[in-house]
């Protein structure tokens, strides 16, 4: 029997509690359905209560995106930050994680960065400050690079623009084999000749193959070219855990193909920075939504 796998970071986070105003499951074109919150300042108290009728009058919100295989809620305590400082958040679950739905399309970050923009005009913003962790932060990227008019400043937390940026101790690979030969044990393989019913098995099959997909998304994508993220003229943060699993030469890279962009090297930090250490990318993200 293959050793059960681990689908998601084992630590836990704190979840958001500031204001929800909307959370809505936005349609796309090849099915999948995103999920999409607003959260709101206490000061719009009636836009969480009616909707977002009064989301004109607020300002710019920030777009948080997450990354591989987590959900929105891993940005908890930065939310609330944030709406703490009286600006508003929208937060996607990336297609295929959390509460929104695979589709059929082909898993690209491409793809999912377009999904938060639809998700983001589908809440009534026209505009916003990007803070993107890891595979959020290559999502980040992309909307920063190709659609410069809807983003007001930008927070890279973590993001690589190649596969070969990714230390490689981080086994991504191996760990989508895994997950696969579990899947394969229990439908097709000896689990499926026992009194099991897979649907009932952690992770069940379904839950394994779909996260054993975005792993392999890391093995072969993202390929962005630095000399592209030179179009990037928004105030830029670039962002990383001094014992990052990002390369740290790929860090550098990113900071020096974006013209004026900073660079923040958080002490005695891995990759994971917004459970490690929430406050400083809380205190990083609204310093660089005030340089726009």
């Amino acid at each position: 029997m293959p050793e059960r796998p681990q689908l998601h970071f084992p630590s836990p986070y704190l979840l958001p509690t500031a204001r929800l105003a909307a959370a809505r499951l936005v349609p796309m074109t090849d099915g999948a359905k995103i999920a999409a919150f607003a959260y709101v300042p206490d000061t719009f108290a009636r836009a969480a209560d009616a909707g977002l009728d009064d989301a004109a009058q607020m300002p710019d919100p920030v777009l948080m995106l997450h990354g591989n295989g987590e959900e929105h809620g891993i940005f908890g305590q930065v939310i609330d930050a944030v709406c703490t400082s009286g600006r508003p958040v929208v937060a996607v679950d990336s297609r295929a994680q959390g509460k929104s739905t695979r589709g059929t399309a082909e898993l690209t970050y491409e793809l999912m960065a377009d999904d938060a923009l639809v998700a983001l005009a589908a809440l009534g913003f026209g505009k916003a400050h990007l803070l993107g962790f890891s595979d959020g932060a290559i999502e980040a990227l992309i909307i920063a690079r190709d659609h410069p008019e809807i983003v007001l400043s930008l927070l890279s937390i973590g993001a690589n623009l190649s596969p070969d940026g990714v230390d490689d101790s981080f086994q991504m690979e191996q760990a989508a084999q895994s997950l696969l030969a579990w899947a394969d044990f229990w439908e097709k393989g000896d689990g499926s000749r026992r009194d099991v019913d897979p649907a009932l098995v952690r992770p069940t099959p379904a839950e394994a193959r779909t996260t054993a997909e975005l792993l392999h998304m890391m093995v072969v994508h993202p390929h962005i070219d630095p000399a592209g993220l030179a179009a990037i003229a928004c105030p830029t943060t670039v962002m990383a855990g001094e014992f990052d699993e990002i390369k740290r030469e790929e860090t550098d890279l990113i900071h020096a193909s974006i013209p004026g962009s900073r660079l923040v090297i958080v002490p005695g930090a891995g990759h994971v920075l917004p459970k490690e250490a929430p406050q400083e990318v809380a205190r990083v993200a609204l310093e660089t939504v005030g340089r726009a």
